[in-house]
């Protein structure tokens, strides 16, 4: 009884959501975006505080001129993270984003895990946004606001939140969610000006910088430092030195640096939940994903580049970013007009990253894996007010109370949490037999989890332990069975549990925690027994279906994807994890205590509401100019 009872609840863990329609689905109108729409979208989302804010904190804390290595690790991560989603999604007949591709391919609990992460990615990236857009407006009337919080808070906020709390930042997004609840629908022709516009302004800052930059600010020392310190000048605003050179905070710096710049890159999953309206979405949504996160690659490399040759690194005043670096260089009359277009350009990546939040929230709730409230439409404005009333208020709690780099650490854990399950997704896909996607199966079809049977230890014989290792190495069919879906499956699972085993022992390494031969033995054996399973996976046969999109190096690429993640979240602070962990713990309740409970795998009878096109899918309706 026991052992049908754990049966019956991994089936429910493995659940897979059918994606055909369901009664109230409203289909939205054919799909008029075309792929340059849909790469404007992800780089007006993408593109925000990690260019006008973060750059400068990574830059004076962390990593100095480093910096650009810094994006450009974080690139290269997010790039084979975005080539393992541009598969799963061509996987998917139907456009929506990763939560929905996990739920239609890998079941329930991963489904929810990434969703959950994705609320945490995009109230995080709001709250940042929000954060930024007051900093850069605060530089633009001389640094009022944050003088006048600075004196009335400052002495009554405890030491893990920010050094003031933002009003203004807390205000501004109330602000828009009020908007967003009165109907204020998303403009794919106003994204696409406004992307072109943050683009333009970004490769003048780039040209601007290499014009004006002097390679002497990247091999600085402690005389230069001390020529600063000693000038007639505000040196309060100093940052710290360091060792100095191009590396000045070592290695550890770069490593928490990369794990921190994770977070400009997140963005670029707006494209799938808005490419229900694409015309062509199982080609342009994996194309677009990659093009977006090339863009952006180009853009954070180039402009980390042209900072630090702008400004010393100490120099560099994050909340005040370009208009203090071309002040640096003599270039104060641009000051004022680079603040305003770092205004303009933080409020489309502001809107950006709240319509796709609230869809996700919405998807979820309409399954029944959050609370239903959060699906209902309001009759008069056809918005899914709970959902961004909830949403909205979080994000606005999170910018009033963290600092902006604890929001960009934060949101960069769960971002790569998200991106470790995506690639494991794709990775076990690719070796399933064929599936269909909008075709009721039995749970047992879906994917098979073999009942518990009590029996007696015995001995296996030689010739079927021989046997089993043949059917590893030399199976026996072409294409993909059951059998050896299920051998890809665990092998996979062990693969990442030794993958973070490994980023644990590599972290603790850099950081001189401990050390000696038995750490290298340690690390040896583990190399050993990844490239073993990873051959087993290797010769598995491959799903033979022709996709748009097909990732080379599998399952080398995958596997490198998600070791990459994991090393990087192993790099974040203490406070870090803790909220992330209470921030998994409330999921876990959610799940658990509810969502299992009352999805519509569960409950066939239930049906959900009415989908509203507002909300569903990322729909964007009432856009004619595009």
């Amino acid at each position: 009884m026991l052992c049908q009872d754990v049966h019956r609840f991994g089936q429910k863990l493995v659940r897979r959501r059918l994606l055909e329609p369901r009664e109230g689905f409203e289909r939205p109108k054919a799909g008029h975006l075309n792929t340059l729409d849909l790469v404007a979208l992800g780089v007006g989302s993408t593109l925000g505080a990690g260019v006008y804010i973060l750059v400068g904190e990574v830059a004076v804390y962390e990593a100095g001129p480093a910096t650009v290595i810094c994006f450009f690790a974080a690139g290269l991560s997010t790039i084979l993270s975005g080539l393992c989603y541009a598969e799963l999604a061509a996987w998917v007949p139907r456009p929506g984003s990763a939560y929905l591709y996990s739920y239609a391919t890998m079941g329930q609990l991963c489904a929810f895990i990434i969703g959950w992460n994705l609320i945490l990615s995009f109230v995080m990236a709001t709250a940042c946004e929000a954060r930024a857009w007051s900093y850069a407006f605060d530089s633009l009337i001389g640094n009022r606001i944050s003088q006048a919080f600075q004196e009335t808070f400052s002495l009554h906020v405890p030491y893990f939140l920010a050094t003031y709390v933002d009003f203004f930042a807390f205000v501004l997004v109330l602000l828009l969610t009020g908007l967003l609840v009165l109907g204020l629908q998303e403009s794919v022709m106003l994204n696409k000006v406004f992307a072109f516009l943050n683009l333009a302004i970004l490769i003048f800052i780039i040209v601007s910088g290499f014009i004006k930059g002097d390679l002497h600010n990247w091999n600085l020392t402690e005389q230069d430092y001390t020529l600063n310190t000693s000038a007639p000048t505000d040196t309060s605003s100093l940052g710290p030195l360091g060792a100095g050179g191009f590396t000045p905070f070592g290695i550890e710096g770069i490593l928490h640096g990369i794990a921190t710049c994770v977070y400009a890159f997140d963005g670029f999953d707006v494209i799938a939940t808005t490419g229900v309206e694409a015309r062509n979405p199982q080609l342009s949504i994996p194309i677009s994903i990659v093009v977006t996160i090339f863009i952006c690659f180009l853009v954070y490399v180039g402009g980390s580049a042209a900072l630090t040759l702008m400004v010393p690194y100490y120099q560099i005043h994050p909340e005040s970013l370009l208009p203090q670096a071309f002040l640096g260089v003599g270039w104060g009359p641009l000051r004022c007009v680079l603040a305003a277009l770092t205004i303009c350009a933080l409020s489309s990546s502001l809107l950006g990253t709240m319509f796709p939040m609230f869809r996700v929230i919405y998807t979820m709730a309409e399954d029944g894996l959050l609370f239903r409230r959060l699906a209902q439409i309001h009759a008069r404005t056809r918005t899914a007010i709970w959902t961004i009333l909830a949403s909205g208020s979080l994000a606005a709690v999170m910018a009033l109370l963290l600092e902006l780099t604890d929001l960009a650490d934060l949101m960069s854990t769960g971002t790569l949490l998200d991106y470790s399950l995506v690639a494991f997704s794709a990775l076990v896909l690719r070796y399933q037999p064929e599936q269909n996607l909008s075709q009721n199966e039995t749970a047992e079809e879906e994917i098979d989890i073999p009942q518990l049977e009590a029996r007696p230890l015995q001995s296996v014989p030689e010739a079927e332990n021989s046997r089993i290792l043949k059917t590893l190495w030399f199976p026996p069919s072409t294409i993909p069975t059951r059998k050896s879906g299920r051998i890809v499956y665990g092998c996979a699972f062990l693969l990442v549990l030794l993958l973070m085993v490994l980023s644990l022992i590599l972290a603790l390494l850099t950081s001189r925690v401990f050390s000696g031969l038995s750490v290298y033995m340690t690390v040896a054996v583990l190399l050993l027994l990844i490239i073993g399973v990873t051959v087993i996976i290797w010769r598995q046969p491959q799903n033979p279906s022709p996709l748009h999109c097909k990732v080379l190096y599998w399952p080398i690429l995958p596997l490198v994807s998600i070791f990459v993640n994991v090393y990087l979240m192993m790099q974040m602070n203490t406070r870090t994890w803790v909220q992330f962990g209470l921030w998994m713990g409330i999921g876990s309740a959610v799940y658990f205590g509810f969502g299992i409970r009352h999805s519509l795998g569960e409950n066939d009878d239930q049906q959900p509401p009415a989908s509203s096109p507002h909300m569903l899918d990322g729909n964007i309706p009432g856009d004619e100019s595009s």
